[in-house]
């Protein structure tokens, strides 16, 4: 809207005039022409002889126009959800996916919504399909999968920039749904799925590893006192009994041999 308004002219006056005239000589009929409702969820853009009445919208309640020369046009203020249908996308890594979003804006202004834009839900749609695609072209399929929050606030920020003149106020953009062909999800499956076992295989690497010198630092200990693996036997033994108490085979110590044959060359 310009900001400078200029005169109606003599003709509009007389045009105006005229319509007073006529809304008092046919009082209290006309009265009923002439008041209208305003919701508290939406706003009035007047227009007398085709010019906007003031910058602002009137509304909610009760207003007043000239049933001959004025007219106006109702915009809801509420919050509009703009479904996205699945767009065809060809990412960074030339990869094709199918992505659908959603995007939650609101009028703020109804006068620029009215003035600015010949059909704003419609303008807002096309452009939010075409922001989609141009932002996701720029992306890699990986960044697009584990990023989607990021995605989704920097469409935001470029369609409430854009749409800022029409009045409009974007306030969420949310990505839906990443839809990958189905030779691309198995790759993406076996990729994952070697990933896992080459992590699990270092895991029971490093596993046989510490066991390993757990083994050793135990066998450097037992060296130092003979007398600690004949406890570890008992120990052993006290395990089979109260798992399996019908056969036990007792593993005679070799040094206890050894003692014997000492006594018995000894004697």
């Amino acid at each position: 809207v310009a900001d400078r308004q200029e005169g109606i002219g003599v003709c509009g006056w007389i045009l105006i005039s005229l319509s007073f005239f006529l809304v008092l000589i046919t009082f209290p009929i006309s009265i009923w022409a002439c008041i209208k409702v305003i919701r508290e969820y939406e706003r009035a853009v007047v227009f007398r002889l085709g010019r906007i009445l003031s910058k602002k919208a009137k509304g909610p309640g009760l207003i007043l126009i000239l049933p001959c020369t004025d007219t106006f046009i109702k915009v809801d203020l509420r919050t509009v959800t703009c479904n996205i249908p699945p767009q065809e996308i060809l990412t960074k890594d030339a990869v094709t996916t199918r992505v659908d979003g959603v995007v939650y804006y609101r009028i703020h202004s109804a006068v620029s919504a009215v003035a600015n834009v010949t059909d704003v839900h419609s303008a807002t749609f096309l452009l939010a399909q075409t922001t989609l695609r141009n932002v996701l072209g720029t992306q890699s399929l990986a960044q697009l999968l584990a990023g989607r929050e990021e995605i989704a606030h920097s469409i935001q920020a470029i369609l409430d920039s854009a749409t800022e003149q029409w009045g409009i106020k974007v306030a969420r953009v949310e990505i839906k749904d990443v839809r990958i062909p189905v030779a691309m999800q198995r790759a993406m499956a076996a990729e994952a799925e070697a990933a896992r076992e080459a992590r699990a295989k270092i895991v029971a690497a490093e596993g046989e590893m510490n066991a390993s010198k757990a083994l050793k630092q135990a066998s450097m200990v037992l060296a130092e006192s003979p007398a600690g693996l004949q406890l570890r036997y008992l120990q052993t033994l006290t395990t089979l009994a109260a798992e399996n108490n019908s056969t036990i085979v007792f593993p005679l110590p070799i040094d206890i041999l050894e003692s014997f044959g000492q006594k018995n060359r000894g004697g």
